[in-house]
């Protein structure tokens, strides 16, 4: 598996806050993205909070939409990881 920076997302920590500061729960968040459309449990998140896994496109997309990320922040995240 591709690494950056040895660890396999860079957004983990990113998602943690965003959804801490929502006060939402994985599980919350979980049923959030299955209205969307996308399936993905409490435990695949807490993989991807804690850089394990990698993030698909379309994962991401819906964490955005979800915890109200905007692009600017991502792209910083990205920037300043470099």
């Amino acid at each position: 598996m591709k690494k950056f920076n040895n660890c396999r997302n860079v957004i983990g920590d990113l998602i943690k806050k965003h959804r801490e500061e929502k006060h939402y729960t994985k599980t919350e968040v979980s049923h959030k993205l299955e209205l969307l459309g996308i399936e993905l449990d409490r435990f695949e998140l807490y993989k991807i909070e804690t850089a394990k896994t990698s993030v698909k496109d379309f994962e991401l997309i819906g964490l955005c939409i979800v915890l109200d990320i905007d692009f600017e922040e991502l792209k910083k995240l990205v920037e300043d990881a470099s």
